[in-house]
């Protein structure tokens, strides 16, 4: 038997970095994950990546996994560029209008996972269980009680549930779901281009939907996140290389030069999630198990690192009852609140960016240039875009 103060039931980077932040408080925590733990990264860029905020960089320095992150491999970004393809309206900012070394890091989410673990490896208070399921899970009014499929059972003060968009704990506890599908699949791929990125991170609303170029590590390498109508990804998906790399290079306007694709395609349908109930008893989800949102902002991991860190804050202030009801309540309520507010946001965001109705160009590019030449207005943008 095996008993912590926490029990984590996801190993990614949400969960692992809510395990690392309570084990250097020196609270015990076991992490359960039915994945395989994870190698050294390849020379392969991961298709999967994350704009950390400076906010996320700061959360990452504290809990000295951001030196291997660096190490392993990160792209700083000094520039932003936002643009209408179907109006004149444009935004462009950068690190020194903000008085700031960089705007933030594009990093692969594979990279940020392995410095998690090689960190909480370190770690005397965590115990990470990977290619481990749980079978059943059971709670009473002080403790969680996990089965594995082993048989073995792991008790708990606290069980969170850091296992994904589809999180079968949230489900298991009849945590209502605020539902509504984005009829926009994202496809990602690594992309090469002719002229150098210069550390910009650019992104073009089309009338199908946002596309995304995020600047990698080498100075001509991107990594782009195109969300579209299904039918669209599916026509992408089926395009040869050739024509695939017309494609992007139309739809970013060539501001890169030819366009050359440089690993396989992949695809994903986008949702927004909104559990409407965080915590149950001793239960709490966390990161996208609690809440999911378009990509078009690259607020996903951000936000779900925003809940870890103020779940530590909380667990590790806690002087008398530790994870009592008030303090769950706490970070259910606060964190709630931000997630609303930035799913409001993408939400209109979407729409106000979606098709070509021409009453929404002009407000479009109007909209865009007012804030692009109004200086307080354009620093107050800039500073939401990284998260400050």
């Amino acid at each position: 038997m095996k008993q912590a103060q926490v029990c984590i039931v996801g190993g990614g980077c949400v969960g692992l970095t809510l395990a690392l932040g309570l084990a250097k408080a020196d609270i015990s925590v076991v992490v359960l994950d039915g994945a395989p733990t994870q190698v050294l990264p390849t020379d392969e860029y991961g298709l999967r990546v994350s704009a950390l905020s400076i906010a996320s960089q700061t959360l990452l320095e504290q809990l000295n996994v951001w030196p291997e992150i660096i190490a392993q491999r990160a792209c700083a970004y000094t520039h932003m560029d936002v643009r209408d393809a179907d109006s004149f309206g444009k935004i462009t900012f950068n690190n020194e209008q903000l008085e700031l070394e960089h705007l933030g890091h594009i990093v692969e989410n594979d990279i940020i996972r392995y410095a998690l673990i090689k960190e909480l490896e370190q770690q005397p208070s965590a115990t990470l269980m990977f290619d481990t399921q749980y079978q059943q899970i059971h709670q009473s009014e002080s403790d969680v009680f996990i089965t594995l499929k082993s048989g073995e059972p792991i008790i708990a003060k606290l069980l969170v549930a850091a296992d994904g968009a589809n999180s079968a704990i949230r489900k298991q506890f009849n945590m209502a779901l605020s539902f509504k599908d984005y009829d926009h699949h994202a496809l990602v791929a690594t992309v090469k281009t002719k002229e150098p990125h210069e550390n910009t991170a650019r992104q073009v609303f089309l009338p199908t939907g946002p596309l995304a170029f995020l600047p990698l590590s080498d100075a001509n390498t991107h990594s782009i996140v195109w969300s579209t109508s299904p039918n669209h990804c599916d026509e992408l998906l089926a395009m040869n290389d050739s024509a695939f790399n017309k494609a992007v290079m139309a739809a970013i306007d060539g501001q890169c030069g030819l366009c050359e694709v440089q690993s396989a395609r992949a695809a994903f349908p986008l949702k927004m999630r909104y559990a409407q109930q965080w915590v149950s008893g001793k239960v709490v989800l966390i990161g996208d198990a609690a809440h999911t949102i378009h990509p078009l902002a690259g607020l996903g991991m951000n936000l779900g690192l925003k809940d870890a860190a103020y779940l530590i804050e909380l667990l590790t202030s806690d002087s008398k009852e530790f994870a009592s009801t008030r303090t769950l309540r706490d970070y259910e309520r606060t964190r709630k609140l931000d997630a609303q507010k930035h799913i409001a946001m993408m939400q209109g965001l979407k729409e106000l960016f979606a098709g070509a109705n021409p009453v929404k160009k002009l407000i479009r590019g109007v909209g865009l240039s007012l804030v692009d030449n109004l200086g307080p207005i354009k620093h107050l943008f800039a500073k939401e875009a990284i998260g400050k």
